[in-house]
């Protein structure tokens, strides 16, 4: 689900090339070796191609198809999908009724994105009004009983803030020495 179809390909022929040097041990190496070139050649200027042009990259990879508007199924969009495969594709990401789901795309990677009405959505603390705390990124400052003195650097603390936060009293722990 993770590949485009032509990598699948790709991966399947790369595969079958270098297999057949490995089985033969009587042709040279280099029959196995030109035809694998040629083609990492061909992949490397068909990925050049389809990133310079929209038609050619819709062409190799396809598009994205609505799945679902406005809680209906489009089910001429669903070729390349079942109705339960849909389900639980939903289900995955938290909706439980179809008629939440304003649509529901079918990437092409295989994923699906979904963009809830408004009603479904979950109530953010912007909606509410209110002021929240910018969230920050955990710092590890210990580690294995010993102080990181760079993360400490990055969040701009000392040993004496360090030692009020965790309420140490380790005599024999280097920044608490001469703590009482």
């Amino acid at each position: 689900g993770e590949l485009e179809p032509i990598e699948l390909v790709l991966t399947m022929l790369l595969s079958d090339l270098a297999s057949v040097p490995m089985q033969d041990f009587d042709s040279p190496l280099i029959n196995g070796v030109v035809p694998i070139l040629t083609l990492l050649a061909l992949t490397t200027l068909l990925s050049y191609i389809s990133f310079r042009s929209g038609r050619f990259r819709s062409l190799i990879c396809g598009e994205p198809a609505i799945v679902v508007r406005y809680g209906k199924l489009q089910q001429r969009a669903m070729r390349r999908m079942t109705v339960d495969e849909l389900l639980e594709e939903l289900r995955g990401q938290g909706v439980t009724e179809l008629k939440d789901v304003q649509y529901a795309v079918l990437e092409t990677s295989g994923q699906v994105s979904v963009l809830l009405r408004p009603q479904a959505q979950p109530v953010t603390p912007r909606q509410l009004s209110l002021n929240v705390k910018e969230q920050l990124l955990p710092v590890l400052l210990i580690n294995d009983g010993r102080l990181l003195r760079d993360n400490m650097k990055k969040m701009d603390v000392d040993d004496d803030w360090l030692r009020r936060r965790t309420r140490l009293r380790c005599f024999s722990c280097p920044w608490t020495r001469g703590a009482t």
